[in-house]
């Protein structure tokens, strides 16, 4: 699909979109418009993108993935940072991962201090409560990089997969010298799905994640090298994964 392609919702209809289709796609300017900012101060956030560490729990060995992680609880009025703490998930929902406490470096306190951080991440919180009513929402953070340095560079190492949450965003940052990471949508319980390439930054993946299923296929270098950044957010009431594990 070219961008004029992409299955994109109206913002009137996200929450909708959301509960019946178990996903929304959003433009870079809606997602602007949600979080009550400009995409200028959006992309206030993208230069710590360069300063991400590297992925040291790959079981593939690879060293193709860069993150920092950071954890927040969002109460509906205000959104706080927790202390540290390690991601993670069940192996029920990461078959490759899942199981293993991993302790990433934190997000710079510089980037959760931007005003357009707070926005972004209260302002889908609330389109959360809109879909499955109001909850205080504990909500992760994760700053990615996929280079292809190696040669071939894996979003999603695991395969088609949940996330154990409830709902889950998937932000693309940019894009720089890449073919590959194409975006695949699929009903949990069924055999419909979407199958698309985000190419815009700032353009948003929205999911219900007992709905469907989701994954990207690898990248490869265009030239010399190259490299998909994406923010990925969670939303879990109730409390983290992993909390007494």
């Amino acid at each position: 699909m070219t961008i004029r392609e992409l299955p994109y919702t109206a913002p009137a209809d996200l929450a909708d979109a959301v509960r019946s289709e178990g996903y929304a796609l959003l433009r870079p300017l809606d997602v602007a418009r949600l979080a009550g900012c400009t995409l200028i101060e959006l992309q206030a956030l993208v230069p710590s993108w360069d300063r991400l560490e590297l992925d040291n729990y790959l079981k593939d060995g690879g060293r193709y993935r860069r993150r920092r992680h950071s954890c927040f609880i969002d109460n509906g009025e205000t959104l706080a940072q927790t202390p540290h703490r390690a991601h993670w998930q069940p192996v029920e929902y990461n078959a490759l991962h899942g199981g293993m406490h991993r302790l990433f470096e934190p997000i710079e306190p510089g980037t959760v201090a931007l005003p357009s951080w707070e926005r972004l991440l209260h302002a889908l919180g609330e389109v959360c409560s809109n879909v499955a009513g109001r909850h205080t929402w504990h909500v992760e953070a994760h700053q990615f990089r996929i280079d292809t340095a190696d040669g071939i560079g894996r979003p999603t190492p695991e395969g088609a997969h949940r996330d154990g949450v409830d709902f889950v965003a998937v932000i693309l940052i940019g894009r720089t010298g890449i073919k590959g990471g194409e975006t695949r949508v699929f009903e949990a319980e069924g055999s419909m799905g979407k199958r698309f390439t985000m190419e815009e930054p700032w353009t948003l993946l929205l999911l219900d994640d007992a709905a469907v299923i989701h994954e990207s296929t690898p990248i490869q270098p265009l030239g010399e090298h190259g490299h998909r950044d994406t923010l990925v957010l969670t939303w879990r009431a109730g409390s983290f994964q992993g909390e007494g594990a």
